[in-house]
């Protein structure tokens, strides 16, 4: 079984080509089922697994409380298991074949307003020095490129390129793009460089964004900055990087962006993905309707 898990991961990592988080994520998803599995129903071969354990499994994390939308990312790691073992001739029927995912109710993702985003970017008080330069600039990358957060952690130096104001970033399935800089946003790299090369111990210096320790940052210090200093000016439940994405995608449709642009833009492999983000668009839609449509203001 050990073996077993150990050949998904590098599956996982070598031919899907899926990010260390994500590998993790299946990881402790398959650790948490198989947990279950022995502690419920005595059986620690999960290759023996029939769908009626699934099922409990299912109804025991629905009573606890997980959210069906949790519930469903944690039977796709399941089946993207066993998928691996068909595709390994491990076993001859998935026992997730005839599964039907739990109705979820798709969460609307409220995105920060204009005024939102202008007070964070040019209102609000910033720390001096590197700690505040690197903040200001993580904001307004995540802004005005629609980055995610892991495409921003895993940025290096070799991939900023200031003369040609581009940056060439790793998403999904190790796919490349390149997304144009605002001379603002150049203008800001240069200056924290320039305070970057100050750092007397740096440790992972490939990478644009350090810690003043000159430590490669993690998801969960990226996503502190963006709630702390949105906190400020923002009353909204969520204050994270992924809303941030939102809101460059969002502004960019409701000022008249092609949303076939804002796509290659985000990395998104197909229009569909893009698509979630135009029902924050339909305030601005209706203002130009009533404006424009002749019976408006019959």
């Amino acid at each position: 079984m050990e073996n077993s898990k150990l050949a998904f991961s590098d599956y996982l990592q070598l031919e899907k080509k899926y990010s260390l988080h994500t590998v993790n994520g299946y990881g402790t998803d398959l650790l948490v089922f198989e947990a279950f599995i022995k502690r419920e129903f005595d059986q620690e071969d999960l290759i023996e697994v029939n769908y009626s354990q699934i099922r409990s499994w299912i109804v025991s994390l629905v009573d606890s409380g997980v959210s069906n939308s949790s519930v469903n990312r944690k039977i796709a790691s399941l089946k993207c298991y066993y998928k691996f073992l068909l595709k390994t001739k491990q076993i001859e029927v998935s026992p997730l074949l005839k599964h039907k995912a739990l109705k979820s109710q798709k969460k609307i993702q409220i995105p920060f307003s204009e005024k939102e985003v202008d007070l964070v970017l040019n209102q609000i008080q910033y720390p001096d020095g590197f700690e505040g330069l690197r903040d200001k600039l993580i904001i307004d990358l995540f802004y005005t490129t629609g980055i995610r957060r892991t495409e921003l952690i895993h940025l290096t130096l070799s991939n900023v390129n200031v003369s040609n104001s581009t940056i060439k970033v790793i998403g999904k399935r190790n796919k490349e793009r390149i997304i144009p800089l605002l001379q603002i946003v150049v203008e800001q790299i240069s200056t924290y460089l320039s305070e970057r090369a100050n750092i007397e111990l740096i440790k992972d210096g490939a990478f644009l964004f350090l810690t003043k320790n000159g430590i490669k940052l993690n998801d969960s210090f990226v996503y502190r900055i963006i709630n702390h200093y949105f906190s400020n000016v923002s009353e909204k439940v969520k204050k994270s990087p992924h809303i941030l994405r939102h809101t460059f995608a969002t502004h960019l449709l409701n000022n008249g962006a092609d949303i076939n642009s804002v796509k290659e833009l985000l990395g998104h492999s197909s229009l569909a993905s893009t698509q979630v983000y135009t029902h924050s668009s339909l305030a601005e839609l209706k203002k130009v309707y009533e404006k424009a449509h002749p019976r408006s203001n019959k």
